[in-house]
């Protein structure tokens, strides 16, 4: 079963039930009405994918099952989101994260290879690979070296590179390297959901008038999870057109200061509060200040983030208040 240029019939989607998988379907659903979502489970305990036409039973840590399950499902596209992706908890468990993000991400690579090798493979990568790199100070673009500084970081940056070579064997890969990226949904592991669910309890009575926060004083390339779904189907939409094993920047190219974001949440929530750190929030290694260079994806993929950063903080407090509401 196949589609045509450019609309697969069949899109298969690692990941599914994740923060960025949940949105990605539902872009997919708008892009590609007429195909059919297989979304990927690791237990069937999980139950169905909630948006997807299918649900399959995959865990990329048992590779000896992957090319079957690739060949029962028979994806024109298969998009690889499965990840363990907390930079902090990366920490704690790096083996865990490497088996997860390299050797899960190489089976994955290799049973779409035998089991559906003229099928489309999109690599969500991570602006994390750059690591060191953005210490330059220049917006980094895709050519730039790199230079991973977390386990997190550096398990991407070797799947990234494992990537490259299977497009040399055939894999039909697009690597697309993702910026920081918020949204509803998101775990609060993460910056501005944390914020925004601190804010959330403060409003409900649930915590007192103090925010635990990491570094303020840093600098990231941040983008809506809505904007970054929006560049994985231009990208699933083109990849006949691109060369294979390419790798694109997903980002806004704006760095933003954490601190800042936590003022604007603030003031979005009418929320005072007084600031602490938290030193268990603190990483044992982090960059200053992050920024991409986004022009290869513009110039590819006609994509460019849309939605404006004050609309994507509300989105984000109204998911947590009504998460707090519902008890979490």
């Amino acid at each position: 079963m196949s589609g045509r240029p450019g609309r697969p019939a069949r899109i298969l989607l690692t990941g599914a039930g994740g923060f960025v998988g949940r949105h990605l379907l539902v872009s997919l659903r708008q892009a590609f009405p007429e195909a059919v979502l297989v979304g990927a489970r690791r237990r069937a305990s999980e139950g169905p994918v909630a948006g997807a036409d299918e649900t399959v039973i995959l865990d990329v840590d048992e590779a000896p099952a992957l090319a079957d399950t690739v060949a029962t499902v028979r994806p024109d596209a298969v998009l690889h989101l499965a990840a363990y992706a907390d930079v902090g908890a990366s920490f704690r468990n790096p083996l865990a994260v490497w088996r997860t993000n390299v050797l899960g991400t190489v089976a994955m690579g290799e049973a779409v290879l035998q089991a559906a090798p003229r099928a489309s493979f999109l690599m969500a990568s991570s602006g994390e690979v750059y690591g060191l790199a953005f210490q330059s100070g220049q917006p980094v673009a895709e050519d730039t070296p790199l230079a991973p500084a977390n386990p997190y970081a550096a398990s991407k940056a070797a799947a990234d590179l494992a990537m490259g070579e299977m497009a040399l064997r055939g894999l039909r890969v697009v690597r697309l390297r993702a910026f920081t990226h918020t949204g509803a949904g998101q775990a609060d592991g993460f910056a501005v959901a944390a914020f925004a669910h601190q804010i959330a309890r403060i409003e409900a009575g649930q915590q007192p008038p103090v925010l635990r926060t990491g570094a303020l004083d840093r600098w990231r390339d941040f983008l809506d999870v809505r904007d970054v779904c929006s560049a994985y189907v231009a990208a699933l939409a083109n990849t006949e057109a691109l060369p294979s094993g390419i790798a694109l920047n997903i980002c806004s190219g704006k760095p933003r200061r954490i601190g800042d974001i936590l003022e604007t949440l603030l003031r979005l929530s009418g929320v005072e509060a007084s600031v602490e750190q938290d030193a268990a929030r603190l990483r044992p290694t982090d960059v200053e200040s992050v920024q991409g260079d986004p022009a290869l994806a513009r110039q590819t993929l006609g994509w460019s983030p849309t939605i404006p950063w004050e609309e994507t903080l509300e989105t984000v407090l109204a998911d947590w208040r009504s998460r707090v509401a519902a008890g979490e």
